[in-house]
């Protein structure tokens, strides 16, 4: 199993680091589906908004399993290092360096896969911020700036010397964002380059794919994100099929009834009733969109405006659904 320096994950399968989806709720969730390792939502290593309610939720990481890994981005050297000192003192096991996001607003702050463009500001932020903490740093890259640019090799080779112990590699260049094919010939080119370990991300969307990702680039793990949305459960169908090669059955509709279910209960629990409800919509929308839902109930659930509704629309949902499938058969 693949290691973040003292860390050995008990499976390869890791949370992909998500703006505003993979808060503590959902890190939970998807640990106790399997996931092997998660990671929280990126913070600004500024201090000018580090107290912000936003920051402090995004910082909360009360009664989660060790190892915690905390995504930090920016782009000044001192600055970063301040900000993993903080996240360190903060509980932060593990940091990671966010220079994969492709985001605008990111990116025009010369932070993210914008850093790509300056290898030399990359050597001075990752040398800083592994000389600042005493805990594994790792990196999070894109492939190259644009398709012209691809530089990702040269990056990795820079990380492994500052003294990064692990780089997960989204395989598509920053001008790319989340459209056209990922590169796995280059995440395999970049795994071949270095010797820590590589964790390929992109269009992982189940297990076989996660098995073939690995197999194809040589990859020492994968980051799942954008597949867990709705289907959390995918972290343990990955691990059961890298571990033995045999498909898990999808859940059954009571199980993802549950599953969501509690869920939003975590939601509400950890936003309070009115951001909770806000938030749950988004997460319940992911659900329902494997779940042949129509657009009605999707509509009419996103009016809700208390917790109670919203968990009583979600019962009804399925009930009538298994009703239907019991009907069919």
């Amino acid at each position: 199993m693949p290691s973040i320096g003292p860390y050995t994950l008990p499976n390869p399968v890791v949370l992909a680091p998500m703006a505003g989806v993979t808060d503590r709720p959902f890190r939970q969730l998807c640990r106790q589906l399997g996931a092997g390792l998660v990671v929280g939502e990126m913070v600004s290593s500024s201090p000018d908004v580090r107290h912000t309610r936003k920051s402090q939720l995004r910082l909360d990481h009360t009664g989660e399993p060790e190892p915690i890994a905390v995504q930090i981005v920016g782009g000044d050297p001192e600055i970063m290092a301040q900000g993993a000192r903080f996240n360190v003192t903060n509980g932060a096991q593990i940091i990671d360096i966010n220079m994969g996001c492709p985001a605008k607003k990111v990116c025009n702050k010369a932070a993210g896969s914008a850093l790509l463009k300056d290898e030399a500001l990359v050597k001075d932020i990752l040398q800083a911020v592994v000389g600042a903490v005493d805990v594994p740093v790792s990196l999070k890259i894109r492939t190259g700036w644009d398709p012209d640019n691809r530089n990702g090799e040269r990056i990795a080779r820079i990380a492994e010397e500052a003294g990064i112990v692990s780089l997960a590699v989204h395989g598509r260049t920053r001008a790319c964002g989340y459209k056209n094919t990922v590169e796995y010939d280059t995440i395999r080119a970049i795994k071949q380059s270095v010797g820590i370990p590589v964790f390929a991300n992109g269009d992982i969307t189940s297990a076989r794919k996660a098995f073939e990702v690995m197999q194809y680039t040589g990859a020492d793990g994968v980051l799942i994100g954008r597949a867990a949305q709705g289907q959390p459960w995918i972290f343990r169908e990955v691990a059961h099929y890298l571990a033995t090669g045999e498909e898990l059955p999808a859940p059954q509709l009571q199980e993802v009834e549950q599953i969501l279910l509690s869920h939003l209960d975590a939601l509400y629990e950890f936003y309070g009733d009115f951001l909770g409800v806000r938030i749950a919509r988004k997460h319940v929308s992911w659900y329902l969109q494997y779940q042949n839902s129509d657009g009605d109930f999707r509509s009419r659930f996103n009016r809700l405006e208390g917790s109670t509704e919203q968990q009583h629309a979600v019962r009804q949902f399925f009930k009538d659904t298994i009703r239907k499938k019991e009907l069919a058969a």
